[in-house]
């Protein structure tokens, strides 16, 4: 017996044809089951994201027609920083190809930063590809590099550029607030860019 995944929906539960299946705004499966109606190479940089695709994405009878180039992912993952030397590459990096990163200071057992993660998430597609967003979980670090980035509370987002932290918001308010504050200093330290 061959298992499908599935999404559900508040009346029932759909199968979905493809492991990774991008849905539109109405929650139908874009996938209307035809095999050769889409082909997986123009899936291969998505990577699992969830993507909004645009209405003109959809022929008439409902599968996807090709996807656009403006076709943007509704949420990214974090991308965990585990050591050191990868905070350090991933900094060097960015100054290297002159884009801020921004760092999400978190501890698994803080609830205000598990409430934050899944907005950062969906903030992190709005400045995607400009701006690279990471988290850091500081029980599995070395204590050394908490102290060297200065973060004495959780969450911390911190915004890099140019291989220094140019700004921090520290959360501990509501979810929604801490992203409108995370917003705010991302346009103001990157207006220059």
């Amino acid at each position: 017996m061959e298992i499908s995944p599935s999404f559900k929906t508040q009346n029932s539960r759909v199968q979905l044809l493809y492991p990774c299946c991008f849905i539109d705004s109405k929650r139908k499966s874009v996938f209307n089951g035809e095999a050769n109606s889409i082909s997986w190479n123009n899936f291969s940089q998505i990577k699992c994201r969830k993507l909004a695709l645009s209405s003109s994405s959809y022929n008439e009878s409902g599968s996807i027609t090709h996807p656009s180039p403006q076709t943007t992912p509704l949420s990214m993952d974090l991308e965990l920083i585990s050591d050191e030397s990868q905070f350090d590459r991933v900094v060097a990096e960015a100054q290297q190809l002159d884009q801020p990163v921004v760092v999400l200071w978190m501890a698994s057992w803080c609830r205000k930063c598990i409430y934050l993660k899944p907005k950062l998430e969906k903030l992190a597609s709005d400045y995607y590809p400009r701006i690279r967003f990471y988290s850091v979980d500081v029980n599995s670090i070395p204590h050394k590099l908490v102290v060297r980035a200065g973060v004495t509370k959780m969450p911390t987002i911190q915004l890099w550029r140019d291989g220094k932290k140019q700004a921090e918001v520290v959360g501990g308010h509501k979810a929604y607030l801490v992203v409108n504050e995370v917003r705010e200093m991302i346009d103001n330290e990157t207006s220059s860019i």
